[in-house]
């Protein structure tokens, strides 16, 4: 399993973070997460004697999470960042694909190319819809402009489709890539938060057993537990976030092998076409 590319340049995730879509998300999922932890995890209903200092009630998961402490609701906020972006990506990288499956279509596209049906396969562009149809359409027009065209060298011509998809290509991708940044990010900070809630949760707990006599069990409880919430809470957050990362990174990768495939059919149709 791959994980996330730590060498996303630092452009990147601030082009993602000034996007309309995350620069809404972000502090609103922030302060969600801070009013569930508040209001939600920190009811009164959900402890001893109605006080959110005391123990959690027997069998009370809201009120054991609550006393994970204050890096708590950062990390809710950042496994509601992950569900939410990955819904964003789903949609736009479904919506890039098309209609039908990629590789249906390329293959449907190819027939009708080597069947020198060029209006045809424009037209099954336009029903297909979608990133890897427009790259694909931007070709096949090209295609069709240079072969009516023969003052130009079929070297040179063949350049220029290729360049037309190339230049296509750069333009759709960044929109199938945008976002994805956050949630590799998302994967290394959630961990990191993580281990910070442990550490601070530890150091709770060595503090309650210094204590002079006996050792006070609610701190040395509390700190545990701050711990222990905050390791399962990152953990479970990153691990989630690095499924998502490479569920997304494969899906564009099979859209960028059928731009790539039927770029490469259009091409070799040319040739052939031209050396008759």
């Amino acid at each position: 399993m791959k994980t996330p590319a730590k060498s996303s340049s630092s452009s990147s995730l601030g082009d993602s973070l000034k996007s309309g879509f995350a620069a809404v998300v972000i502090p609103l999922e922030i302060a969600i997460a801070i009013a569930i932890y508040i209001y939600v995890l920190g009811n009164p209903d959900n402890f001893q004697g109605g006080d959110n200092h005391n123990h959690p009630l027997p069998g009370n998961y809201l009120g054991i999470i609550y006393k994970g402490g204050v890096i708590v609701p950062m990390l809710i906020s950042l496994l509601m960042m992950v569900l939410t972006f990955a819904i964003e990506r789903f949609i736009t990288i479904s919506s890039a694909q098309g209609k039908s499956s990629t590789q249906s279509f390329i293959k449907k596209v190819k027939g009708l190319m080597e069947a020198n049906n060029v209006d045809q396969a424009i037209a099954e562009c336009d029903k297909q819809k979608g990133s890897v149809a427009n790259v694909v359409k931007a070709g096949l027009h090209k295609f069709s402009e240079l072969s009516k065209n023969t003052s130009i060298e079929v070297d040179k011509r063949i350049q220029l489709i290729q360049k037309d998809i190339e230049e296509t290509t750069q333009l759709e991708m960044p929109m199938l890539e945008k976002n994805l940044v956050i949630i590799a990010t998302i994967a290394s900070i959630a961990t990191l938060l993580g281990l910070l809630g442990t550490v601070l949760g530890m150091i709770k707990s060595f503090a309650a057993l210094a204590t002079a006599g006996a050792p006070d069990s609610v701190a040395l409880a509390n700190g545990i537990s701050e711990a222990l919430i905050n390791t399962a809470l990152g953990i479970g957050t990153s691990a989630m976030a690095i499924i998502l990362y490479n569920f997304f990174t494969s899906k564009i990768d099979g859209l960028t092998y059928g731009i790539d495939e039927a770029g490469f059919s259009i091409v070799q149709n040319f040739t052939a076409q031209a050396k008759v």
